[in-house]
C-alpha cells in the first residue's frame, strides 16, 4: 500500500475530530454528571443525531451567552463540517474496510457557501483562543478550541479537498495543542481522542511509513491508540460517543465485526435520530 493511500485512510479516521466538539469543563466528571445539560451539550447531541439545524441553534445560543468563548464558533464550524460530510456521504466511508475502497470513492462537490461559513467560524474561534492564550498560555478552553479547529481543517482538506499534505500540517497542530492541554489537565479525557486514533492508524502502517510520520512528529503506537480511545469512550464527555464510533471503525479494520456491531448498537440506542448506525449494522451483518 503506497504512502498516499495510508495517509488517506489516516486522515479519514483521525479525528480529530470529525464533527464533534468539547471544552475544558469536561474534566470534572462528577460535576458534569450533576449539572443540567448546557447549550453545548444539546448541540453536540444534535450533531450525533444528525439534527444539524437544531445543533446550530444551540451553538448560537451558547455564543450569545458566552461571546468570548472560542468553543462557541469552533462548535459552529464542527456543525458545518459534519453536515457537509453527511450530505456528501463521507460519514459512510469511515467504515470502509480497506484503503483501496476509500481511494476509489467518487470526487466530491463541496458547497462553497458552507465552506465560507466554516472558514469564518474557524477564524473567530482561533482569534478568541489566541486572545485567551495571550493572558494565560494554559487556558484549557482555548487549547481545546485550537485542537478542534486544526482537526476540522485537517478533515476538510483531506476528506473533501483531497489535500493530504495540508491535512497532515493541521493534524500536527491539533496533536501539539492536545498534548499541551493534557500536560495541564490530566483528566481532560476528551483530548485523548486527538491522538488516540492517530496512534492506532499510524501504528498499523508499514514500517517505512511509520518512520516517515514519526520523523514528522506523529506518534505510532497501535495499542496505545486503542487504549486512549477506550479511555475517552469510558470517561470522556462530549467526545465519548465519537470515541466509540472510532473504536467501531477499528474493530471493522481488525475483522472483529461482532465487536463493531455491539458498539454501533449502543450508539443506535443512544442516538436514534442517526440513520448511519443502523445502516452500518445492517451492512456488517450481511457482509462476509
Amino acid at each position: 500500500m503506497n504512502k498516499v493511500s495510508h495517509l488517506s485512510f489516516a486522515r479519514l479516521v483521525l479525528i480529530v475530530l470529525l464533527c464533534c466538539g468539547f471544552q475544558a469543563g469536561a474534566s470534572d466528571e462528577d460535576a458534569i454528571r450533576n449539572t443540567p445539560p448546557s447549550a453545548l451539550d444539546s448541540g453536540f447531541a444534535g450533531l450525533y443525531n444528525l439534527d444539524f439545524d437544531g445543533a446550530q441553534k444551540h451553538f448560537a445560543a451558547w455564543q450569545n451567552l458566552h461571546p468570548d468563548d472560542p468553543m462557541g464558533p469552533a462548535s459552529e464550524a464542527a456543525g458545518f463540517l459534519f453536515s457537509e460530510f453527511n450530505r456528501l456521504g463521507v460519514l459512510e466511508t469511515q467504515f470502509y474496510e480497506n484503503d483501496s475502497a476509500f481511494d476509489k470513492r467518487p470526487k466530491l462537490a463541496p458547497d462553497p457557501a458552507l465552506k465560507a461559513k466554516f472558514d469564518q467560524a474557524i477564524t473567530r474561534s482561533e482569534t478568541l483562543a489566541h486572545a485567551r492564550l495571550d493572558k494565560d498560555r494554559n487556558d484549557r478552553d482555548a487549547l481545546f478550541a485550537l485542537t478542534l479547529s486544526s482537526g476540522l481543517q485537517a478533515d476538510y482538506a483531506a476528506l473533501i479537498e483531497k489535500r493530504n499534505i495540508a491535512s497532515l500540517h493541521f493534524t500536527k497542530e491539533a496533536s501539539a495543542n492536545a498534548q499541551q492541554l493534557l500536560a495541564v489537565c490530566h483528566d481532560c479525557y476528551d483530548a485523548l481522542l486527538a491522538t488516540g486514533f492517530s496512534k492506532y492508524i499510524i501504528g498499523s502502517m508499514a514500517a517505512p511509513v511509520r518512520w516517515i510520520l514519526r520523523m514528522g512528529g506523529l506518534p505510532a503506537d497501535k495499542q496505545g491508540g486503542i487504549d486512549d480511545l477506550h479511555t475517552t469512550a469510558e470517561r470522556g464527555h462530549y467526545l465519548a460517543p465519537f470515541a466509540r464510533i472510532l473504536l467501531a471503525i477499528a474493530y471493522v479494520r481488525e475483522k472483529n465485526k461482532a465487536a463493531a456491531i455491539q458498539m454501533l448498537s449502543g450508539l443506535r440506542q443512544e442516538f436514534p435520530g442517526n440513520t448511519l448506525f443502523p445502516r452500518e449494522i445492517a451492512r456488517l451483518q450481511t457482509t462476509h
